[in-house]
């Protein structure tokens, strides 16, 4: 009987979903009893019960009404998996259809709580370590910081710690050599370092595979997460309402989270508010590009490791000329090792100075800079580059707006977001840009043959 009763349910709300949706969200559910007008239902994990009551309200109330009365009271189990035996966990009563006082028995708990995992894979480079971080008065604060969490994963002062700044600061390096100090101070700690695009390529992975629940159920058994980029979740509201539940589950149990991005919480474009407020609850911090001292510290250090001997008149030639970022310096100094060691070149400032010119010369062919694009576009079509930042709706214009949006996504590699930051337009708008060109291109020759011209040109 009860069977039936619930099966009605779900064909009501099966005729009201896509069938991806019914089969990610209400396919694994189970009615396990009904008495009293209280109906229990089995759910996989107690990420479903926050999905279900903020996404499916109106349409699971409507249902449960329709099929077992107005006066019914919803309460949920959670099953929860040890030593390869299921076990149950009340999850309480459903904040939906409540109409009385929890009973006093039922209290919502962790679900996770008495799970053990196996030991993963942390995906940590070995190489980024506080002993070979380079530090100065330009990343003296975010250092120390990173020092204390790794130290003290159990003092939560900095949780979240969010980490911004621009291109080549060491980011990347900072976050990892966390998660190296916890593992070898604590080698059974679950830490695990995951870039943003790879988190929402197996987010898109679990939901193609009907596997949301196994996914959501592994990332809140991390101990410590550190994620890359997070700005790539910039227009993917499915990813970001994950991960949300993910990151309040971490936070609530008093796992550290890390996160790093290009930019600071609050000129995240495309993202969801209540996602941009959580990223404030802890410490936030600006990565600076390195300062003389920085520079010239991460020179000798890279000298050091490549076996290299560079007088200091070279050294501070490098470090004068070569101020954008850390990742730059590394270039110059492997190709002065390729000089010194293929072609025994003595190290000069003269010989410095022609692979910083090299070094600038193949960073222009290989990343193009947005206002590089903007001249080349302008040029082309013989408009002012303030009329593309402009708001001038007029077709020309307009079309060398959305011309400029496609190679700068296409050619240059950067982000919707960073592209609509630098027109003053938001996400949106420049996928929009980017799809018009593609679709007229297919059925416009005239369009096509400029888009190869331009190609050319750059």
């Amino acid at each position: 009987m009860l069977t039936q009763q619930w099966n009605r349910c779900l064909e009501i709300i099966k005729d009201n979903l896509s069938t991806e949706q019914f089969n990610a969200w209400f396919d694994p559910i189970v009615a396990v009893s009904y008495n009293d007008n209280h109906l229990t239902l089995m759910v996989p994990t107690q990420f479903f019960i926050e999905r279900i009551e903020e996404q499916y309200f109106n349409l699971l109330k409507g249902a449960i009404f329709r099929v077992f009365g107005k006066d019914t009271k919803l309460y949920y189990k959670v099953s929860v998996a040890k030593d390869s035996q299921m076990k149950v966990a009340d999850a309480g009563e459903s904040a939906i259809l409540k109409s009385a006082a929890k009973s006093s028995s039922v209290l919502p708990m962790n679900p996770f709580a008495s799970q053990e995992y196996e030991d993963i894979d942390p995906q940590l480079n070995l190489r980024y370590t506080f002993e070979n971080y380079c530090s100065s008065k330009c990343n003296l604060l975010p250092l120390t910081i990173a020092r204390a969490i790794a130290d003290d994963p159990q003092c939560k002062t900095y949780n979240p710690l969010f980490v911004f700044g621009t291109t080549g600061v060491g980011k990347t390096h900072l976050i990892q050599a966390i998660g190296i100090r916890i593992k070898e101070n604590n080698p059974r700690s679950r830490v695990l370092y995951v870039p943003a695009r790879v988190f929402e390529s197996q987010y898109t992975s679990a939901v193609r595979n009907n596997k949301v629940s196994d996914f959501i159920n592994f990332y809140q058994s991390v101990d410590v997460l550190l994620l890359d980029d997070v700005q790539d979740f910039a227009g993917k509201p499915g990813t970001q309402n994950t991960f949300f539940h993910i990151f309040n589950h971490l936070h609530q149990n008093g796992k550290q989270l890390v996160m790093s991005s290009d930019c600071r919480p609050s000129d995240l474009d495309g993202m969801e508010p209540r996602l941009i407020s959580r990223f404030k609850w802890g410490m936030t911090v600006e990565l600076s590009k390195p300062d003389y001292e920085l520079r010239r510290e991460v020179l000798q250090l890279k000298a050091e490791q490549d076996g290299l001997e560079l007088s200091e008149e070279v050294l501070d030639f490098i470090a004068t000329n070569v101020t954008e970022s850390v990742r730059e310096l590394e270039g110059v100094m492997v190709s002065l090792l390729a000089h010194a060691t293929v072609l025994n070149s003595e190290l000069t400032v003269e010989l410095a100075a022609s692979v910083i010119d090299n070094c600038v010369h193949i960073k222009k062919q290989r990343q193009l800079t947005f206002d590089y694009l903007v001249d080349v576009v302008a040029d082309f079509y013989n408009i002012n580059t303030d009329d593309i930042y402009g708001k001038s709706r007029k077709r020309e214009i307009s079309d060398a707006r959305q011309v400029l949006m496609y190679f700068a996504k296409i050619e240059a590699q950067m982000s919707s977001t960073n592209i609509g930051l630098r027109l003053s337009r938001n996400h949106a708008t420049v996928l929009h840009a980017c799809k018009q060109i593609e679709e007229r291109m297919s059925v416009e020759d005239k369009l096509k043959d400029e888009i190869a011209q331009i190609h050319s040109r750059l």
